[in-house]
C-alpha cells in the first residue's frame, strides 16, 4: 500500500512532509522498518511477542478489582 499526499492550497513542502511522516507513523511503517532493519532469530521474535502479550494481559487485569 502506498501512502499518497496531495498538496493543499498554500501548503509548504515542510508541512506536506510533516503530514507524510504522521501518516507513516500512524500506519506503523516506521516501527516496521526499524524492526526489520536487523535480522531477528525466530526464538527472539517469539520471546518478544510473549513479553508483549504478558504486558497486555497485566494491563487488562490492572483495572479490575481483586476478588
Amino acid at each position: 500500500m502506498a501512502i499518497r499526499i496531495k498538496s493543499r492550497a498554500n501548503e509548504s513542502v515542510e508541512q506536506m512532509l510533516r503530514r507524510f511522516k504522521k501518516l507513516c507513523e500512524k500506519e506503523g511503517l516506521t516501527k516496521d522498518i526499524k524492526r526489520k532493519q536487523f535480522f531477528e532469530k525466530p526464538s527472539e521474535r517469539k520471546r518478544r511477542e510473549n513479553r508483549k502479550g504478558v504486558k497486555r494481559r497485566e494491563k487488562v487485569f490492572e483495572g479490575r478489582p481483586a476478588s
